[in-house]
């Protein structure tokens, strides 16, 4: 009974934070791509940030040349234009009945996919167990940064507190480092730069002790009972939730534009300290043309395993997918592909019975 009535709120919860964010940013985007040569986000004068879909890898020459040895001011950098797509064709839908998730064989400890269009749980597996989710953390930090309204244009530095002395994990942001809050954040969700994170949290007002606690009290008020979170990066085992509270969280993140641009920019060109450098997204999916993705993040600690949390459009449904402590580098995206074709398959047996 405890469980039903746990389904049933998160069914509630996710159903309305669908109805607010239709899964509309992995199509724009797709048309931006087309459209634009090139997106812009600046981080400062000092520091430009190029990101560049995976859509106009064609373009990686041209883009490469615009800001070899250049600076790009905000003033000149370009506005882009998003085209809205045209109305997909009429698909039917496969009922959840007409899913056998017999067929199908997932190698995360805990899963999760939740159909946002009716908010109705497609699939589960452990989905209450409370465990360490590593870098998912980042997508509370952004979240927690996007309510204060803080000046995404100033500039923040990396400063000795902002160095990993949990895991002791590498950084390409040396000490001393200058960008603005809004490159920060695009590295943090994008490349999952942990310096990045923490650094966001360090000039959070009041410092991080009033970040972490707004991170906590931004969970409880989505229902996000059984999360805590102790710092803003996920490198300590401490940050921990389920998969029913990551769903919530993942479905509100989807509600800010920053988070679902920055998360799901495949790659990008920063300038840090007179170098431009290239950042990648640590999500290979996003990258290719057979996903739709509005937000994503990954996370890796020794105690979390690998996860996977996203938004994605499946079978022409809005999803959310939360994959946790898969074992293997490659597992989780084995995961999410296995889901997408169960989907698929599903549906596309629906149409042969229709015909």
């Amino acid at each position: 009974m405890k469980h039903k009535m746990k389904a049933a709120l998160l069914a509630v919860a996710l159903l309305g934070l669908g109805a607010q964010t239709p899964l509309s940013a992995a199509p724009a985007k797709k048309a931006e791509q087309q459209t634009t040569k090139k997106g812009h986000v600046t981080a400062a004068k000092k520091s430009p940030v190029h990101t560049k879909s995976a859509a106009a890898k064609h373009q990686k020459k041209v883009a490469n040349k615009a800001v070899s040895g250049k600076t790009t001011s905000a003033s000149a950098a370009p506005k882009t234009h998003v085209a809205h797509e045209s109305a997909k064709k009429h698909v039917r839908h496969a009922a959840l009945a007409d899913m056998d998730t017999g067929r199908l064989a997932l190698y995360s400890a805990s899963a999760l996919v939740i159909d946002q269009n009716n908010g109705q749980v497609m699939l589960e597996k452990q989905p209450d167990m409370v465990v360490p989710i590593a870098s998912i953390s980042k997508l509370m930090t952004a979240m927690v940064v996007l309510d204060a309204k803080l000046d995404l244009q100033e500039v923040i530095a990396i400063g000795d507190d902002d160095v990993d002395g949990l895991k002791g994990t590498r950084s390409r942001l040396p000490v001393g480092t200058t960008m603005t809050r809004e490159a920060a954040m695009l590295l943090a969700l994008m490349s999952s730069e942990n310096r990045a994170a923490h650094a966001l949290g360090r000039h959070y007002p009041g410092g991080m002790h009033a970040f972490v606690q707004a991170m906590n009290k931004k969970a409880h008020a989505l229902g996000m009972y059984n999360s805590r979170f102790e710092e803003p990066t996920g490198l300590s085992s401490n940050n921990v939730s389920t998969a029913h509270d990551l769903a919530r969280m993942v479905a509100a993140a989807a509600r800010y534009p920053e988070i679902r641009n920055y998360s799901t920019t495949a790659e990008a060109k920063v300038e840090l300290n007179g170098r431009i450098r290239d950042f990648h997204n640590t999500n290979a999916l996003v990258r290719s043309d057979n996903w739709e993705i509005g937000v994503s993040k990954t996370g890796y600690i020794s105690e979390a395993g690998r996860c996977l949390v996203m938004q994605a459009r499946v079978a022409d449904r809005p999803v959310v997918i939360v994959l946790l402590d898969s074992q293997g580098k490659m597992t989780r995206v084995g995961d999410a592909n296995r889901i997408k074709r169960w989907m698929e398959s599903a549906s596309l047996a629906v149409e042969r019975r229709r015909v």
